[in-house]
């Protein structure tokens, strides 16, 4: 009995900690305001090319946006599939 007691005791300890709720909160939200700064930044840019090569149709605003869109699920994937680290 004092054996299962003290295996779960050693398994206990050897597990890294968790993050926070805090924690969990400040990473998610910085990876909203990520998220809004690159879209609005591919926006912006995509506008002021669009301004640049004169065309009636917003194209760069789309390849530009959709570019940030992919870019920026890839990144929310790689982040939320880590482990949860104490930093």
């Amino acid at each position: 009995m004092e054996e299962r007691k003290e295996s779960k005791h050693k398994k206990n300890s050897q597990q890294k900690p968790s993050l926070s709720n805090k924690q969990l909160l400040l990473k998610y939200s910085g990876l909203a305001f990520q998220m809004l700064v690159a879209i609005g930044m591919a926006l912006f840019l995509g506008y002021k090319v669009d301004q640049w090569v004169g065309l009636g149709f917003p194209l760069f605003i789309i390849i530009f946006s959709l570019l940030a869109l992919a870019l920026l699920l890839w990144q929310i994937i790689k982040d939320t599939n880590k482990p949860n680290e104490e930093n």
